[in-house]
C-alpha cells in the first residue's frame, strides 16, 4: 500500500520498498538531488493486446515545474520506441486537473471514467479516468 500522502521521508523508503520488488518495472525521479517520485510501467505482451500501462508519482513539493511531464514522456518515448509498444495507458484520478493536464500535453487522451476506481486517503471510493495514448500521437 502506498502512502504518499505522508510525504516527506517517506517517499524515499517507499519508492526503495517498490524497486526492491523484482517483478516490477520502476524508475526512479531525480530532481534537487534528491528522490521526487517515481515512475513504473507493466506490460501486456500477449501480441493480440500488446500495450503498456504507466504509474507515476510525484512529490507535491515539486508540482507545477515540469517533472511528472518530463518523466511521463520519456518512458512514453523508451516504451514506443525501444520496446515497441503500438499504445499506453494511463489512469489518473478523475478529479486530478493537474495529472490530467500533464498526461495531456504528452498525448494521452481521456477513453472513459471507472466510476469508483480506487480507495483515496479519505477512505472513500473515487473515480479513475482511463487515457491512452496511441504511439503516432505521442507529442515531443
Amino acid at each position: 500500500m502506498y502512502r504518499w500522502w505522508r510525504g516527506g521521508d517517506y517517499l524515499a523508503a517507499e519508492v526503495r520498498a517498490d524497486i526492491e520488488d523484482p517483478g516490477d518495472n520502476i524508475l526512479v525521479i531525480v530532481g534537487d538531488g534528491r528522490v521526487v517520485g517515481q515512475i513504473q510501467w507493466t506490460a501486456e505482451d500477449d501480441p493480440g493486446y500488446r500495450h503498456a500501462s504507466i504509474d507515476i508519482y510525484v512529490d507535491p513539493a515539486v508540482h507545477g515545474r515540469g517533472v511528472g511531464t518530463g518523466a511521463a514522456r520519456t518512458l512514453a518515448r523508451h516504451l514506443i520506441f525501444d520496446r515497441g509498444h503500438h499504445r499506453l495507458t494511463i489512469d489518473p484520478a478523475a478529479g486530478n486537473a493537474a495529472a490530467i493536464r500533464c498526461y495531456t500535453k504528452v498525448g494521452f487522451h481521456p477513453v472513459g471514467v471507472t466510476r469508483r476506481y480506487e480507495r483515496g486517503p479519505d477512505g472513500t471510493w473515487h473515480d479513475g479516468l482511463l487515457m491512452d495514448l496511441p504511439a503516432e500521437e505521442l507529442a515531443n
